[in-house]
Protein backbone atom coordinates (compact mmCIF):
# COMPACT_ATOMS: atom_id res chain seq x y z
CA UNK A 1 0.00 0.00 0.00
CA UNK A 2 2.81 2.38 1.02
CA UNK A 3 4.69 1.63 -2.23
CA UNK A 4 1.56 2.20 -4.33
CA UNK A 5 0.85 5.53 -2.57
CA UNK A 6 4.47 6.61 -3.18
CA UNK A 7 4.15 5.64 -6.87
CA UNK A 8 0.87 7.59 -7.28
CA UNK A 9 2.41 10.62 -5.53
CA UNK A 10 5.44 10.50 -7.87
CA UNK A 11 3.19 10.32 -10.95
CA UNK A 12 1.16 13.27 -9.66
CA UNK A 13 4.34 15.28 -9.03
CA UNK A 14 5.66 14.53 -12.53
CA UNK A 15 2.28 15.50 -14.03
CA UNK A 16 2.35 18.76 -12.08
CA UNK A 17 5.84 19.50 -13.41
CA UNK A 18 4.71 18.92 -17.00
CA UNK A 19 1.61 21.04 -16.47
CA UNK A 20 3.81 23.85 -15.17
CA UNK A 21 5.83 23.62 -18.39
CA UNK A 22 8.93 22.48 -16.52
CA UNK A 23 11.11 19.66 -17.83
CA UNK A 24 10.37 16.43 -15.96
CA UNK A 25 13.79 14.78 -15.85
CA UNK A 26 14.50 11.16 -15.21
CA UNK A 27 15.27 10.91 -11.50
CA UNK A 28 18.98 10.45 -12.11
CA UNK A 29 19.81 12.80 -15.02
CA UNK A 30 19.69 16.43 -16.10
CA UNK A 31 19.84 16.83 -19.87
CA UNK A 32 22.04 19.51 -21.46
CA UNK A 33 22.23 20.34 -25.16
CA UNK A 34 25.36 20.66 -27.30
CA UNK A 35 24.72 22.68 -30.46
CA UNK A 36 27.82 22.79 -32.66
CA UNK A 37 28.55 22.27 -36.38
CA UNK A 38 30.14 18.86 -36.80
CA UNK A 39 30.06 19.14 -40.61
CA UNK A 40 30.36 21.95 -43.15
CA UNK A 41 32.70 24.97 -43.20
CA UNK A 42 32.65 25.56 -39.41
CA UNK A 43 33.36 21.95 -38.37
CA UNK A 44 37.12 22.75 -38.30
CA UNK A 45 36.48 25.06 -35.34
CA UNK A 46 33.34 23.68 -33.66
CA UNK A 47 33.96 19.93 -33.43
CA UNK A 48 36.50 20.35 -30.63
CA UNK A 49 33.96 22.44 -28.67
CA UNK A 50 31.52 19.53 -28.75
CA UNK A 51 34.27 17.19 -27.57
CA UNK A 52 35.50 19.45 -24.75
CA UNK A 53 31.87 19.90 -23.62
CA UNK A 54 31.52 16.11 -23.38
CA UNK A 55 34.79 15.90 -21.44
CA UNK A 56 33.58 18.59 -19.01
CA UNK A 57 30.26 16.80 -18.50
CA UNK A 58 32.17 13.56 -17.82
CA UNK A 59 34.34 15.44 -15.29
CA UNK A 60 31.29 16.90 -13.47
CA UNK A 61 29.59 13.49 -13.42
CA UNK A 62 32.71 11.86 -11.95
CA UNK A 63 32.44 14.34 -9.06
CA UNK A 64 28.84 13.35 -8.36
CA UNK A 65 26.97 15.36 -11.01
CA UNK A 66 24.78 18.37 -10.27
CA UNK A 67 22.34 18.32 -7.34
CA UNK A 68 23.16 14.62 -7.04
CA UNK A 69 22.06 13.94 -10.64
CA UNK A 70 24.19 12.93 -13.61
CA UNK A 71 24.35 15.29 -16.59
CA UNK A 72 23.23 13.71 -19.87
CA UNK A 73 24.47 15.34 -23.10
CA UNK A 74 22.20 15.61 -26.12
CA UNK A 75 24.40 16.33 -29.16
CA UNK A 76 23.02 17.67 -32.45
CA UNK A 77 24.72 18.76 -35.69
CA UNK A 78 23.36 21.97 -37.27
CA UNK A 79 25.92 21.41 -40.06
CA UNK A 80 27.10 25.05 -40.57
CA UNK A 81 23.54 25.76 -41.77
CA UNK A 82 22.24 28.88 -40.01
CA UNK A 83 18.44 28.22 -40.21
CA UNK A 84 19.10 24.62 -39.10
CA UNK A 85 20.66 26.00 -35.89
CA UNK A 86 17.24 27.42 -34.91
CA UNK A 87 15.51 24.14 -35.77
CA UNK A 88 18.00 22.09 -33.72
CA UNK A 89 17.80 24.56 -30.80
CA UNK A 90 14.02 24.18 -30.72
CA UNK A 91 14.40 20.39 -30.80
CA UNK A 92 16.80 20.48 -27.83
CA UNK A 93 14.61 22.79 -25.74
CA UNK A 94 11.09 21.62 -26.62
CA UNK A 95 11.52 17.94 -27.47
CA UNK A 96 14.64 16.87 -25.55
CA UNK A 97 13.80 19.17 -22.59
CA UNK A 98 17.39 20.18 -21.93
CA UNK A 99 18.11 22.43 -18.93
CA UNK A 100 20.65 24.56 -20.89
CA UNK A 101 22.34 24.61 -24.29
CA UNK A 102 26.06 25.08 -24.88
CA UNK A 103 26.78 26.05 -28.46
CA UNK A 104 27.11 28.21 -31.59
CA UNK A 105 30.29 29.75 -32.97
CA UNK A 106 29.39 32.29 -35.65
CA UNK A 107 27.25 35.27 -34.71
CA UNK A 108 24.86 34.42 -37.54
CA UNK A 109 24.18 31.05 -35.85
CA UNK A 110 23.68 32.78 -32.48
CA UNK A 111 21.33 35.35 -34.02
CA UNK A 112 19.43 32.48 -35.66
CA UNK A 113 18.74 30.70 -32.34
CA UNK A 114 18.05 33.78 -30.18
CA UNK A 115 14.28 33.91 -30.88
CA UNK A 116 13.96 30.27 -29.75
CA UNK A 117 15.69 30.89 -26.41
CA UNK A 118 13.70 34.06 -25.78
CA UNK A 119 10.35 32.50 -26.68
CA UNK A 120 10.92 29.39 -24.55
CA UNK A 121 12.78 31.26 -21.76
CA UNK A 122 15.70 28.82 -22.05
CA UNK A 123 19.45 29.26 -21.58
CA UNK A 124 22.24 29.47 -24.17
CA UNK A 125 25.91 29.58 -23.18
CA UNK A 126 27.89 31.10 -26.07
CA UNK A 127 31.67 30.42 -25.92
CA UNK A 128 33.22 32.51 -28.68
CA UNK A 129 34.50 36.09 -28.97
CA UNK A 130 32.00 38.22 -30.87
CA UNK A 131 31.10 41.73 -32.04
CA UNK A 132 29.02 42.80 -29.03
CA UNK A 133 26.05 45.10 -29.74
CA UNK A 134 23.83 42.55 -28.03
CA UNK A 135 22.78 41.73 -24.49
CA UNK A 136 20.14 39.06 -23.96
CA UNK A 137 18.63 37.80 -20.73
CA UNK A 138 18.68 34.20 -22.05
CA UNK A 139 22.34 34.17 -23.12
CA UNK A 140 25.58 34.00 -21.13
CA UNK A 141 28.55 35.12 -23.22
CA UNK A 142 31.72 33.33 -22.07
CA UNK A 143 33.89 34.55 -25.00
CA UNK A 144 35.26 38.08 -25.42
CA UNK A 145 33.44 41.33 -26.20
CA UNK A 146 35.32 43.74 -28.54
CA UNK A 147 37.03 45.58 -25.66
CA UNK A 148 38.42 42.23 -24.46
CA UNK A 149 39.98 41.34 -27.82
CA UNK A 150 39.63 43.56 -30.93
CA UNK A 151 40.39 46.99 -29.44
CA UNK A 152 43.44 45.88 -27.34
CA UNK A 153 44.82 44.00 -30.38
CA UNK A 154 44.70 47.09 -32.60
CA UNK A 155 46.15 49.27 -29.81
CA UNK A 156 49.02 46.78 -29.60
CA UNK A 157 49.64 46.92 -33.40
CA UNK A 158 49.77 50.74 -33.22
CA UNK A 159 52.23 50.66 -30.32
CA UNK A 160 56.01 50.61 -30.68
CA UNK A 161 56.14 46.98 -29.42
CA UNK A 162 53.54 45.95 -32.01
CA UNK A 163 55.36 47.57 -34.93
CA UNK A 164 53.73 51.02 -35.03
CA UNK A 165 51.15 50.28 -37.76
CA UNK A 166 49.68 53.33 -39.54
CA UNK A 167 47.60 51.59 -42.26
CA UNK A 168 45.12 48.76 -41.79
CA UNK A 169 43.49 46.05 -43.89
CA UNK A 170 40.27 44.78 -42.30
CA UNK A 171 39.81 41.33 -43.86
CA UNK A 172 36.87 39.15 -42.88
CA UNK A 173 34.27 36.57 -43.78
CA UNK A 174 31.12 38.28 -45.02
CA UNK A 175 28.65 38.17 -42.12
CA UNK A 176 27.59 40.09 -39.02
CA UNK A 177 30.61 39.47 -36.73
CA UNK A 178 33.37 40.78 -39.04
CA UNK A 179 31.25 43.66 -40.39
CA UNK A 180 30.19 44.89 -36.92
CA UNK A 181 33.67 44.40 -35.44
CA UNK A 182 35.15 46.39 -38.34
CA UNK A 183 32.55 49.13 -37.89
CA UNK A 184 33.76 49.44 -34.27
CA UNK A 185 37.44 49.29 -35.33
CA UNK A 186 36.94 51.98 -38.03
CA UNK A 187 35.43 54.31 -35.41
CA UNK A 188 38.26 53.48 -33.00
CA UNK A 189 40.97 54.07 -35.65
CA UNK A 190 39.31 57.35 -36.66
CA UNK A 191 39.45 58.45 -32.98
CA UNK A 192 43.21 57.78 -33.17
CA UNK A 193 43.63 59.97 -36.27
CA UNK A 194 43.75 57.19 -38.92
CA UNK A 195 42.20 58.43 -42.20
CA UNK A 196 39.68 56.43 -44.26
CA UNK A 197 42.21 56.27 -47.11
CA UNK A 198 44.54 54.35 -44.77
CA UNK A 199 41.94 51.62 -44.14
CA UNK A 200 40.96 48.90 -46.61
CA UNK A 201 37.96 46.66 -45.88
CA UNK A 202 37.61 43.32 -47.72
CA UNK A 203 35.10 40.46 -47.26
CA UNK A 204 34.95 36.93 -48.65
CA UNK A 205 32.11 34.35 -48.43
CA UNK A 206 32.14 31.39 -46.03
CA UNK A 207 34.29 28.58 -47.41
CA UNK A 208 36.27 30.95 -49.71
CA UNK A 209 39.50 29.33 -50.90
CA UNK A 210 41.32 31.66 -53.33
CA UNK A 211 43.24 34.44 -51.58
CA UNK A 212 45.86 35.09 -54.29
CA UNK A 213 44.47 38.44 -55.49
CA UNK A 214 43.61 39.62 -51.97
CA UNK A 215 47.12 38.89 -50.65
CA UNK A 216 48.67 40.58 -53.73
CA UNK A 217 46.52 43.68 -53.02
CA UNK A 218 47.58 43.67 -49.35
CA UNK A 219 51.22 43.63 -50.51
CA UNK A 220 50.53 46.60 -52.84
CA UNK A 221 48.65 48.57 -50.14
CA UNK A 222 51.48 48.02 -47.65
CA UNK A 223 53.87 49.91 -49.92
CA UNK A 224 52.14 53.10 -48.71
CA UNK A 225 53.41 52.79 -45.13
CA UNK A 226 53.55 50.50 -42.10
CA UNK A 227 50.54 48.18 -42.56
CA UNK A 228 48.83 45.53 -40.43
CA UNK A 229 46.01 43.10 -41.29
CA UNK A 230 43.12 42.51 -38.89
CA UNK A 231 41.67 39.12 -39.84
CA UNK A 232 38.12 38.12 -38.94
CA UNK A 233 38.15 35.20 -41.39
CA UNK A 234 36.18 32.30 -39.90
CA UNK A 235 36.25 28.55 -40.43
CA UNK A 236 38.22 26.56 -42.98
CA UNK A 237 38.99 29.61 -45.19
CA UNK A 238 41.83 30.36 -42.77
CA UNK A 239 43.86 27.48 -44.21
CA UNK A 240 44.11 28.83 -47.81
CA UNK A 241 44.55 32.42 -46.54
CA UNK A 242 47.58 31.52 -44.42
CA UNK A 243 48.97 29.27 -47.18
CA UNK A 244 48.75 32.21 -49.61
CA UNK A 245 50.53 34.52 -47.14
CA UNK A 246 53.37 31.97 -47.11
CA UNK A 247 53.36 31.61 -50.92
CA UNK A 248 53.55 35.40 -51.35
CA UNK A 249 56.42 35.61 -48.85
CA UNK A 250 54.47 38.15 -46.78
CA UNK A 251 56.26 37.90 -43.46
CA UNK A 252 55.10 39.19 -40.08
CA UNK A 253 58.04 41.60 -40.07
CA UNK A 254 56.63 43.20 -43.27
CA UNK A 255 52.87 43.08 -42.64
CA UNK A 256 51.76 41.50 -39.35
CA UNK A 257 48.38 39.74 -39.38
CA UNK A 258 46.42 39.63 -36.14
CA UNK A 259 43.60 37.07 -36.21
CA UNK A 260 40.52 37.01 -33.98
CA UNK A 261 39.23 33.56 -35.00
CA UNK A 262 42.44 31.57 -35.46
CA UNK A 263 43.79 29.52 -32.63
CA UNK A 264 45.72 26.33 -32.07
CA UNK A 265 42.93 24.16 -33.58
CA UNK A 266 42.84 26.03 -36.92
CA UNK A 267 46.66 25.95 -37.21
CA UNK A 268 46.74 22.15 -36.95
CA UNK A 269 46.15 21.92 -40.73
CA UNK A 270 48.73 24.52 -41.76
CA UNK A 271 52.49 24.59 -42.27
CA UNK A 272 53.22 27.33 -39.72
CA UNK A 273 56.87 27.97 -40.64
CA UNK A 274 56.06 30.83 -43.08
CA UNK A 275 53.66 32.30 -40.49
CA UNK A 276 56.17 32.85 -37.70
CA UNK A 277 55.49 36.06 -35.82
CA UNK A 278 51.93 36.59 -37.09
CA UNK A 279 49.55 37.20 -34.22
CA UNK A 280 46.27 36.17 -32.64
CA UNK A 281 44.34 37.94 -29.90
CA UNK A 282 42.47 35.77 -27.41
CA UNK A 283 41.87 35.42 -23.66
CA UNK A 284 43.69 32.07 -23.37
CA UNK A 285 46.44 30.12 -25.15
CA UNK A 286 47.45 26.49 -24.62
CA UNK A 287 51.02 27.65 -23.98
CA UNK A 288 50.27 29.68 -20.82
CA UNK A 289 52.18 28.28 -17.87
CA UNK A 290 50.26 27.61 -14.65
CA UNK A 291 49.17 24.46 -12.75
CA UNK A 292 45.46 24.82 -13.68
CA UNK A 293 46.28 24.94 -17.39
CA UNK A 294 48.80 22.08 -17.13
CA UNK A 295 46.03 19.90 -15.64
CA UNK A 296 43.48 21.06 -18.27
CA UNK A 297 45.80 20.36 -21.23
CA UNK A 298 46.83 16.97 -19.81
CA UNK A 299 43.19 16.01 -19.23
CA UNK A 300 42.20 17.03 -22.78
CA UNK A 301 45.05 15.14 -24.46
CA UNK A 302 44.25 12.02 -22.40
CA UNK A 303 40.53 12.37 -23.25
CA UNK A 304 41.29 12.75 -26.99
CA UNK A 305 43.45 9.61 -26.89
CA UNK A 306 40.94 7.59 -24.83
CA UNK A 307 38.03 8.52 -27.14
CA UNK A 308 40.18 7.99 -30.25
CA UNK A 309 39.30 11.44 -31.56
CA UNK A 310 40.57 12.21 -35.09
CA UNK A 311 44.22 13.34 -34.94
CA UNK A 312 44.26 12.65 -31.18
CA UNK A 313 48.06 12.58 -31.32
CA UNK A 314 48.12 16.30 -32.15
CA UNK A 315 45.22 17.34 -29.88
CA UNK A 316 45.40 20.97 -28.78
CA UNK A 317 43.39 23.27 -26.53
CA UNK A 318 42.28 26.78 -27.50
CA UNK A 319 40.34 29.80 -26.27
CA UNK A 320 36.75 28.79 -27.18
CA UNK A 321 37.43 25.37 -25.63
CA UNK A 322 38.45 27.06 -22.39
CA UNK A 323 35.34 29.29 -22.57
CA UNK A 324 33.16 26.18 -23.07
CA UNK A 325 34.80 24.45 -20.09
CA UNK A 326 34.37 27.51 -17.84
CA UNK A 327 30.75 28.04 -18.98
CA UNK A 328 29.62 24.50 -18.21
CA UNK A 329 31.30 24.55 -14.79
CA UNK A 330 29.78 27.94 -13.94
CA UNK A 331 26.31 26.79 -15.01
CA UNK A 332 26.71 23.69 -12.79
CA UNK A 333 27.76 25.91 -9.85
CA UNK A 334 24.76 28.18 -10.43
CA UNK A 335 22.35 25.22 -10.54
CA UNK A 336 23.79 23.98 -7.23
CA UNK A 337 23.41 27.45 -5.73
CA UNK A 338 19.83 27.86 -7.06
CA UNK A 339 18.99 24.25 -6.11
CA UNK A 340 17.08 24.24 -9.40
CA UNK A 341 17.52 24.17 -13.19
CA UNK A 342 14.72 26.76 -13.56
CA UNK A 343 15.96 29.40 -16.03
CA UNK A 344 15.19 32.50 -13.94
CA UNK A 345 16.66 30.98 -10.78
CA UNK A 346 19.84 29.94 -12.61
CA UNK A 347 20.18 33.42 -14.19
CA UNK A 348 20.00 34.98 -10.71
CA UNK A 349 22.55 32.47 -9.36
CA UNK A 350 25.00 33.06 -12.28
CA UNK A 351 25.62 36.69 -11.25
CA UNK A 352 29.00 36.92 -9.53
CA UNK A 353 29.95 33.25 -10.08
CA UNK A 354 33.71 32.74 -10.15
CA UNK A 355 35.89 29.99 -11.61
CA UNK A 356 39.66 29.43 -11.57
CA UNK A 357 40.28 29.12 -15.29
CA UNK A 358 43.10 27.47 -17.27
CA UNK A 359 44.15 31.00 -18.36
CA UNK A 360 45.59 31.32 -14.83
CA UNK A 361 43.05 33.96 -13.80
CA UNK A 362 39.94 33.64 -11.67
CA UNK A 363 37.11 34.63 -14.02
CA UNK A 364 33.97 36.32 -12.70
CA UNK A 365 30.51 36.44 -14.30
CA UNK A 366 29.50 40.09 -14.24
CA UNK A 367 26.67 41.00 -11.85
CA UNK A 368 24.67 42.77 -14.55
CA UNK A 369 25.79 42.10 -18.13
CA UNK A 370 26.01 38.28 -18.57
CA UNK A 371 29.66 38.49 -19.73
CA UNK A 372 32.82 37.19 -18.07
CA UNK A 373 35.57 39.48 -16.82
CA UNK A 374 38.51 38.10 -18.86
CA UNK A 375 42.23 38.76 -19.34
CA UNK A 376 43.38 39.80 -22.84
CA UNK A 377 46.41 38.09 -24.43
CA UNK A 378 48.21 38.55 -27.73
CA UNK A 379 50.18 35.57 -28.99
CA UNK A 380 52.76 35.16 -31.74
CA UNK A 381 52.63 32.05 -33.94
CA UNK A 382 55.53 29.65 -33.35
CA UNK A 383 56.80 26.92 -35.69
CA UNK A 384 55.02 24.18 -33.70
CA UNK A 385 51.58 25.80 -34.19
CA UNK A 386 51.54 27.12 -30.63
CA UNK A 387 51.60 30.77 -29.55
CA UNK A 388 54.11 32.68 -27.50
CA UNK A 389 52.32 35.34 -25.42
CA UNK A 390 53.88 38.72 -26.24
CA UNK A 391 51.43 40.93 -24.35
CA UNK A 392 48.70 40.48 -21.74
CA UNK A 393 46.64 42.49 -19.26
CA UNK A 394 47.55 42.30 -15.58
CA UNK A 395 43.94 41.71 -14.51
CA UNK A 396 40.72 40.43 -16.07
CA UNK A 397 38.90 43.18 -18.01
CA UNK A 398 35.17 43.87 -17.60
CA UNK A 399 33.28 43.39 -20.88
CA UNK A 400 31.61 46.30 -22.67
CA UNK A 401 29.02 44.52 -24.81
CA UNK A 402 27.90 47.88 -26.23
CA UNK A 403 30.97 49.53 -27.76
CA UNK A 404 31.56 53.14 -26.69
CA UNK A 405 32.86 53.72 -30.25
CA UNK A 406 29.35 53.31 -31.65
CA UNK A 407 27.05 56.30 -31.23
CA UNK A 408 24.05 55.88 -28.95
CA UNK A 409 25.63 53.15 -26.77
CA UNK A 410 26.31 55.40 -23.78
CA UNK A 411 24.95 53.89 -20.55
CA UNK A 412 23.81 50.67 -22.26
CA UNK A 413 26.08 48.16 -20.47
CA UNK A 414 23.39 46.48 -18.33
CA UNK A 415 20.60 44.07 -19.19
Amino acid sequence: MQTRRHFVTSIAAAAALCAAGLPAYAADTIKVGILHSLSGTMAISETSLKDVALMTIEEINARGGVMGKKLEAVVVDPASNWPLFAEKARQLVSKDKVAAVFGCWTSVSRKSVLPVFKETNSLLFYPVQYEGEELEKNVFYTGAAPNQQAIPAVEYLMSKDGGGAKRFVLLGTDYVYPRTTNKILRAFLKSKGVKDSEIQEVYTPFGHADYQTIVANIKKFSAGGKTAVISTINGDSNVPFYKELGNAGLKATDVPVVAFSVGEEELRGVDTKPLLGHLAAWNYFESVKNPTNAAFVKKWKAYAAAKKLPNAGTAVTNDPMEATYVGIHMWAQAVEKAKSTDTDKVIAAMAGQTFKAPSGYTLTMDMTNHHLHKPVMIGEIKSDGQFSVVWKTKEPVRAQPWSPFIQGNEGKQKL
